[in-house]
Order: structure tokens, then C-alpha cells, then sequence
């Protein structure tokens, strides 16, 4: 389906209707296993990539009752063995933490995607956790998906130093310390989001970090007993809120409020990096487990061009948005360090690049990022990719010049109304 965008004036906007966090709400469901009770999780994301990791769960004995806004999750005594492939359909984080997961558990276990989930990387995280004994083995050399495990129920214990900066990752390999034999240690250069570490040592896990100038070290220790459950009420996602963000700052005489959103230090950075590029952004933040709070953004008389090379893992899933931005600021901006991009749902470095150009915008790609030379956009058709961050991130470009996105249904993955809000700003019209 093709999604026709018009150009707007200007925009004012306050909204509550932004998505609840997208990986928080993996989190819920998959570390409800690690209780004996019944967790409770208030705003649940049912977008497509979240309601995978749902259903496998309930093919491995999960029960989810939905009480108006609440979803009560009831682990089973023991994770079933399914009868079938566990299907994660577009979302690495389903099939990453469910790696670390099952790795643990005693039975068979099959885990596969659609075309492009099957060809991101997954050695990453087969290779570690078969070194301490997981048995997984993966298509092309234990590369890619389909992904086979024959899970065991006590791992060895590790002391693992990560090269690459990914939650997925420590995700992954923090769940299969809890089922060690002794306790063990991950690292990482730079601290990726952090949400594991907060949600499980909320619930009870003994897990320690500790971050200094060389990076990040964190104990994990194994269970001694289940876990307490989840009482949750998940926030506004900010990598879903940060498309509106940069709606208003290339928008001239723009505003907007976008309430309740999740402020974890590991997921503004795009909007400090908006910040520097001279809009107006102000948090209001309200008290929780979480930091959460509202922020107003106001579109600035001119951008500025920007150069971006560190804490790229806190701004991965924003820069094909902030890209948006860049192409019309004044001067030339550039993101290096950024090879993580290449890996993820598209090449994301092709995808801004190309579609780009087609809008007549100077950019250029980098091995491990690309340049950008702001300029005047015009109307184009382009491909998403089967991105759902390409599609809503030039869907956005289209507020400002018109633009025609090809492939748009991707865009369910993780933000279902989108049109909806969409459709509140500008005119837009559909394209079977």
C-alpha cells in the first residue's frame, strides 16, 4: 500500500495517544516466566512486533487475560514445549531474549521470522551463549534464523565482554546468567538501554553495575528462587514520540506536548541530539519506578547542521528520524560509528540515503553512516524498505514537502496509530 502525505504550514499538537514502550512491553511478557504469581502490566503495546512475543509466550504455557487496560500475565510451573516454529514475524527483540530464555529451559524449541528477521545477525548471540554450554544452532553456520534449541537447564557461568553495544545482547545473556551455575559478569564499552537490569532487579534478581570510565560491568547472580512478580504501568515509547519531535522541528512556527513519556537516559539522546540542532525541548518529569514525564518541543527559526559519532546505541532506532531533520538543517551533518545500522530491519544507511536523494537532498553513505547537506526537498515516490522507521520517518519529511511512501503497512510493528495522528496534522490518501 503507497501513503500520499501533504505539506502542512504548521503544527500544534498535544498528545496522549503516543504507543506504550516497545521494549518495556517485550520485557513484561517474556520476564513474567520468572515468577510463580501473576504479573500485572497496565498499557501494553499491541503492536505487531509486541504481540509476537505475546503469542509465543501463550505457545509456551503463558496465560494473558486483558481486564480493560491491564494484562494479567500467569506464568505456568514450567515452560511448555511447543508443537510448533515460534513464529517472531519482524521482531529481533522477541527472537534475541527468547534465545536467552529458552537457551535454559528443558524441552525443544524452534524460533523463526518473516524474510527480513531471517537475515538479521543472530550469531551475536548463538556463538556466547553455546560457549557456556547452550546447544543452538542457527541457519549458515548459526548466522541466521530459523533458529533450533535444545535447551538445557543450568548453564556454566561467564565473565563475557561484548564488542558491540546492543540491549538484545545483554538481554539475552543476562536472562541465561540467571539460570548459571555461579555467578557471572557482562560487559559493554558503552551503556546500551537498560531496561533488563531495571525490570529484573525491580522483581527481585540480584543483578549489580557499575559504569566508569572504561564502560559498563554488571554481576548477575542466579536465582535462588522465583522471582516477584511485575506490577507495571508502561509509559509513552520516546523512539515512537521522537517522530512527532521532529515533525514540529522542521515545521516553522510549531509546537507540541507529548505526555508521559518514558525519560531513561539511554533513550532522549535523539532528542538532545534535536537540541544541539537548536529546537526548543523541555521535560516536565513526573515520579515513577521509571523517569517519566511529559516534553514540549518548539520548532526553532532555523536547524542546525549537527556531527554525531558517540552513544549511537541510545539513538539507534531515532536516526532514520533524525536524518529527516538533517535534511533540513543549514550545513552539512554527518553520523559515523553507526554500522549497527546496517543490521537492522533494512540497511538503514541505503534506505536514508537513497530515498533521500530521490527527494532531492545531497547525502552520501559512509561505511558506518552517511552526510547529509541540508537543502529544499521536493515531492518523490520512495520505498520503505519494509521498515517501519523508513516509513514513518519520510512519512514525516512528506509534512514538509509532499511525499508518496510505497510498503507502508510495516508501519504496525510498532506504532498502530500512526495514521491516526497523522491524519490530525495533514491530509493524506491511500494507494492499494
Amino acid at each position: 500500500m503507497k501513503l500520499e502525505v501533504f505539506a502542512v504550514d504548521k503544527i500544534h499538537l498535544v498528545s496522549n495517544a503516543i504507543p506504550s514502550d516497545k521494549s518495556i512491553s517485550h520485557r513484561a511478557v517474556i520476564f513474567s516466566f520468572l515468577s510463580d504469581k501473576p504479573s500485572y502490566v497496565e498499557n501494553y503495546l499491541y503492536g505487531e512486533d509486541t504481540i509476537n512475543t505475546l503469542e509465543i509466550a501463550k505457545k509456551l504455557g503463558l496465560k494473558a487475560i486483558k481486564d480493560k487496560n491491564t494484562l494479567i500475565l500467569i506464568p505456568p510451573n514450567s515452560i511448555f514445549e511447543p508443537d510448533c516454529v515460534l513464529d517472531c514475524g519482524n521482531s529481533g527483540t522477541s527472537m534475541r531474549l527468547y534465545l536467552g530464555l529458552l537457551s535454559t529451559q528443558r524441552g525443544l524449541f524452534v524460533l523463526s521470522g518473516d524474510k527480513y528477521l531471517n537475515y538479521r545477525p543472530m550469531k551475536r548471540i548463538i556463538e556466547p551463549l553455546n560457549k557456556i554450554g547452550a546447544r543452538i544452532f542457527g541457519r549458515d553456520s548459526n548466522k541466521f534464523a530459523p533458529i533450533s534449541i535444545n535447551g538445557c537447564e543450568s548453564l556454566e557461568s561467564f565473565d563475557y565482554t561484548s564488542e558491540i553495544s546492543s540491549a538484545q545482547v545483554k538481554s539475552a545473556l543476562i536472562l541465561a546468567a540467571l539460570f548459571a551455575k555461579d555467578t557471572c559478569f557482562y560487559k559493554e564499552y558503552q551503556l546500551s538501554r537498560n531496561h533488563t537490569e531495571i525490570m529484573l532487579s525491580n522483581m527481585g534478581a540480584e543483578i549489580d553495575s557499575k559504569r566508569d570510565s572504561s564502560g559498563i560491568s554488571i554481576k548477575i547472580n542466579p536465582l535462588k528462587e522465583k522471582l516477584n512478580p511485575l506490577k507495571i504501568s508502561i509509559p509513552s515509547d520516546p523512539s515512537s514520540a521522537f517522530f512527532l519531535a521532529v515533525a514540529v522541528a522542521i515545521i516553522p512556527n510549531s509546537s507540541c506536548v507529548l505526555e508521559n513519556v518514558l525519560l531513561n537516559e539511554t533513550r532522549i539522546e535523539a532528542f538532545c541530539i534535536l537540541e544541539k540542532m537548536g529546537v526548543n525541548i523541555t521535560y516536565k518529569k513526573k515520579s515513577n519506578i521509571y523517569d517519566v514525564g511529559d516534553i514540549e518541543v518548539v520548532s526553532p527559526k532555523h536547524l542546525r547542521a549537527v556531527e554525531i559519532s558517540s552513544k549511537i546505541s541510545w539513538l539507534i532506532d531515532e536516526i532514520p528520524a533524525l536524518a529527516v531533520a538533517m535534511a533540513l538543517a543549514n550545513g552539512t551533518s554527518s553520523i559515523i560509528n553507526a554500522g549497527e545500522l546496517r543490521v537492522k530491519e533494512s540497511d538503514r544507511i541505503k534506505a536514508i540515503v537513497s530515498n533521500l536523494n530521490k527527494c532531492g537532498i545531497e547525502a552520501s553513505e559512509l561505511d558506518c553512516g552517511f552526510v547529509i547537506t541540508g537543502g529544499k526537498p521536493f515531492k518523490a515516490l520512495v520505498d520503505s524498505y519494509g521498515d517501519h522507521r523508513i516509513a514513518m520517518s519520510f512519512a514525516i519529511l512528506g509534512l514538509r514537502c509532499g511525499i508518496v511512501v510505497d510498503d507502508v503497512e510495516c508501519i504496525n510493528v510498532s506504532f498502530p496509530n500512526f495514521l491516526e495522528i497523522l491524519k490530525s496534522i495533514t491530509k493524506v490518501e491511500y494507494e492499494s
